[in-house]
Parts: structure tokens; sequence; C-alpha cells
């Protein structure tokens, strides 16, 4: 659920059914997040964002609700760009060096450009479109040679350099960039 507040902005609501109290915490997308027990009324759990407004502004790095506009409207923007260029540049490495993956996610986790999984799901995270061209082949080639090997292998890197030969020069490179959007 999600609170409108004047001062905070959106405010997230997680209701957590082993929670026994109500927790304040900073949401990745820079939004104050309650979490708070599972039967709680929408009408408490406001009444209880009012009466925790000093000790919100104390604790908390809260962030100006228009940068969290700023920020849902930049990754609005990329997941459009997204949609329209990984899938087709990872089913093109994929058919040039012949991968057969089942399915493509694309995400926008804090702290991984892909990932692929045993049941041959490839996820990109659309933060991709901001690196240089290089460094996203990389990483779609990366994730393709974990469609045979599941780890991080002398055969796994080996596989990985016969497709890009300067892969650990895009991969030094790559550090220099942060996932999150």
């Amino acid at each position: 659920m999600i609170l409108k507040d004047p001062e905070f902005g959106e405010v997230i609501v997680r209701k957590n059914p082993w929670s026994n109290g109500i927790k304040f915490s900073i949401s990745t997308s820079g939004r104050l997040q309650m979490s708070v027990p599972k039967f709680t009324s929408n009408f408490l759990a406001k009444r209880f964002l009012n009466q925790s407004r000093d000790t919100i502004r104390e604790k908390l790095p809260i962030k100006d609700p228009s940068s969290q506009r700023a920020r849902d409207a930049k990754k609005k923007l990329l997941m459009k760009r997204a949609k329209e260029y990984l899938p087709y540049r990872l089913e093109y490495h994929a058919k040039l060096y012949g991968y057969k993956y089942d399915k493509v996610r694309l995400t926008h986790a804090n702290t991984r450009w892909g990932s692929c999984t045993s049941n041959r799901t490839i996820s990109l995270n659309i933060g991709l479109m901001q690196v240089p061209e290089p460094l996203r082949d990389y990483v779609i080639l990366h994730e393709l040679a974990h469609l045979n090997h599941m780890d991080h292998s002398s055969a796994f890197w080996a596989e990985v350099g016969s497709h890009d030969k300067h892969y650990k020069d895009h991969r030094r490179r790559l550090k220099q960039f942060t996932p999150g959007v």
C-alpha cells in the first residue's frame, strides 16, 4: 500500500505477518517505508506516521519527494529503452554463438547487472542502458555462458573469453558503474 504524505511524499506500507511493531526505513527507491503488523488498519498506519514525524526526521535520510518522482521517471524511460534493445541484443548473441535460453526478464536490481537461472531464464538490469555498448555485450555474453556453466569456474571464464577477447577489461570497467537506477 502507498500513503500520500505532504512532507514525505509516497510512503510505502508493507504489512508483515511476523511483525509485532512498526518500523521505519528507507526503501531502495528512496521512499519512506513502514513495516507494520499484518492486521494494522490504514487509519492506524497514518496515525502512527503522524505521531512519529520528529523521530523520522531525526533518524532517517528522507529524500525530497520530487527526487522520488525524478527517479521514477528515469526508471520508466530506462525500462522503455531496455525493452526495445536488450532482448534483441541477447537474441543476437545467442544466435551468433549457438545458445538457447527460454526467457528473458528485465529487472532494476540495485546490486547485479544480470543473472541466469537453471531453468534457462536470463535477467538483465535496465541500468545496462546507461553503460557503453561493449560493457552491455560483456554482461549478455557472461549470462549466456552461464547456460553452460552455472558457476565462475575456469571453464566458464574460458567460454566468456572465447566470445569476448577483452572481457577482463570490460569486467574491470563495469565496476565504475552501479546497476541501481
